[in-house]
């Protein structure tokens, strides 16, 4: 479990310090991603598809902060509860709670699920934004 739970750790760090490089390395080759706020078929499969998720809503913002307040380590599970503080150039920001459920296997993530509420991203994200996520992820390679 403890193991486990420095993995987690360090996947955290590499995420919000955006060093996609380093980020591939966490998930098995069949590794799932998806936000449960979005449709249920979306879900990105294998390193590229998640990379590709991650960086197009992240990269154009301009501040990215992680609030860890507690993780949950059962086998090969991970829980963990925490915040993501989101800023746009023009000045727009906003906190989203989220709770990430991760499983692996061997060390690495084989799935990671992200529940958070869809409306408070929506709510505060500038247009351009949206319009650039909906863009960029309708195009995605199929699995």
């Amino acid at each position: 479990m403890t193991d486990n739970r420095t993995t987690i750790t360090r996947f955290w760090d590499t995420l919000y310090a955006r060093d996609w490089g380093g980020l591939a390395g966490f998930f098995t080759d069949d590794a799932t991603y998806t936000d449960v706020c979005s449709p249920a078929d979306d879900i990105a499969v294998g390193p590229d598809q998640i990379l590709r998720r991650l960086r197009l809503g992240i990269e154009p913002i301009s501040g990215y902060d992680h609030n860890l307040k507690l993780m949950v380590v059962d086998g090969d599970v991970v829980v963990t509860e925490h915040s993501e503080t989101w800023r746009w150039r023009d000045g727009e920001e906003v906190t989203l709670p989220f709770l990430t459920v991760q499983e692996l296997r061997e060390g690495r993530i084989t799935r990671w699920y992200d529940y958070w509420d869809l409306g408070t991203l929506m709510n505060a994200a500038p247009a351009w934004w949206i319009e650039h996520v909906m863009v960029g992820w309708a195009d995605k390679p199929s699995s």
